[in-house]
């Protein structure tokens, strides 16, 4: 399993930036797919999960209605759109694959993100 970030970098607030993700050595439209981020000295805070078709996404709270995920099955690629960025989003951003859920499970109101492979993380960096 091999997942590759990028599109990270410096930013103004209020900008927008677009991660992508580059997955390979598993079947990527078999899986469900998060992006998780950790802000320094921070634990990972989870982002958003997609579901294995793109039918079905959650967000966290802190992001929602300003960060847009997505994923493309025929290229293997998974991507976050962020706008409105604020400071509070610099962190580094990586994609991560999540054990295998039920539509069931996933839209229940006790779900948590389970990941089990991530990759290194692309730099996130909202200032002025």
């Amino acid at each position: 399993v091999q997942l590759v970030e990028s599109g990270g970098g410096l930013v103004q607030p209020g900008g927008s930036l677009r991660l992508s993700c580059a997955a390979s050595g598993f079947t990527f439209n078999n899986y469900y797919m998060s992006w998780v981020r950790q802000a320094p000295g921070k634990g990972p805070e989870w982002v958003s999960t997609i579901s294995s078709g793109g039918g079905n996404i959650k967000y966290a709270d802190s992001v929602k209605g300003r960060f847009t995920i997505s994923r493309d099955n025929a290229e293997n690629t998974l991507y976050l759109q962020m706008n409105s960025l604020k400071p509070e989003d610099t962190a580094l951003y990586f994609c991560a694959r999540e054990i295998s859920w039920s539509t069931r499970n996933f839209l229940s109101t006790g779900w948590v993100s389970q990941y089990d492979y991530w990759g290194q993380g692309t730099q996130v960096t909202v200032s002025s």
